[in-house]
């Protein structure tokens, strides 16, 4: 939807900041009423906590407040600002890119339909994960899951939350098990600046999303991660404050960057011995 005629791109980045950063004052409102609501155990929406079970879910469904399909954590009110509000802010996010490791040889061993359903379950997983711990999902494409944790949404400690969704991404998928995995995943996470917002054409498809080489730089630990593995950066390390002596350290340089940059290697403690013993790379793509 094009944006109001009467906001500027500059009023509209405000508007977004304000939203992103937890202080736009009709929000505030609205999150110090619908926590009144009860819902004891049930979600709600992260931005306006608006609750999705409980006594106060009918109420909310009549006023058009249901679950959002890109994130059962936020509501259709709060969907339908993000498509008639272009712009955005920039901000520091904590980002997970969790990939699918040796897709392609999986796809070849299945049927199109089984392979379906087993990417399917690994969204399912991914998105309760992602999302338990206040991450916004930026995208399900391919066989790959993206994760963004803002401030202002997911709390001051969202780094942690970002590593932490990390680790439990592994243990779901069965990584450290003794089947061993039933999707082999790996995993990167970063922290940076980004553009956060809106973004889409005018009078066309209008998505959120963040942009930046923030992004960049997740997708290329990612790539890099073997099965099992999760690459922290070293700014998502500090930022989230976890003291992991296990973690190894390591420099890696990424595509498009003249410097190497530190980061910790994170693994269940089957897979660490697993990938010592064998001494294999990480699966490819």
């Amino acid at each position: 939807m094009a944006q109001n005629p009467h906001t500027s791109e500059a009023q509209s980045d405000d508007l977004w900041r304000a939203v992103l950063t937890g202080q736009h004052p009709a929000l505030s409102r609205g999150r110090r009423l619908f926590k009144l609501l009860p819902s004891p155990s049930g979600p709600r929406c992260k931005m306006c906590l608006a609750p999705f079970s409980g006594v106060g879910a009918p109420l909310m469904r009549l006023l058009g407040r249901r679950p959002w399909h890109k994130n059962p954590h936020w509501c259709t009110i709060c969907e339908k600002f993000v498509r008639e509000h272009p712009g955005g802010a920039e901000m520091e996010v904590a980002l997970v890119f969790a990939d699918v490791r040796g897709s392609t040889a999986l796809a070849e061993g299945m049927a199109p339909a089984e392979f379906s359903r087993v990417i399917r379950r690994f969204y399912t997983a991914a998105t309760r994960i992602l999302t338990a711990n206040d991450a916004i999902i930026d995208k399900l494409v391919g066989d790959e899951v993206i994760g963004v944790y803002l401030p202002g949404l997911s709390g001051p400690d969202y780094a942690r939350r970002a590593v932490n969704a990390a680790r439990d991404l592994l243990e779901a998928t069965g990584h450290g098990t003794r089947g061993g995995p039933w999707m082999p995943v790996g995993v990167g996470v970063h922290t940076g600046p980004a553009f956060v917002g809106s973004i889409g054409a005018e009078d066309g498809v209008t998505d959120f999303t963040a942009l930046g080489d923030t992004m960049n730089v997740a997708a290329r630990l990612v790539a890099a991660a073997g099965a099992g593995e999760i690459i922290v950066s070293e700014a998502a390390y500090k930022a989230s404050g976890l003291d992991l002596p296990d973690a190894e350290r390591r420099q890696l340089t990424l595509k498009g960057h003249l410097q190497p940059i530190e980061v910790y290697i994170l693994r269940n403690a089957s897979d660490k011995h697993t990938k010592a013993a064998s001494g294999a790379p990480g699966d490819p793509r």
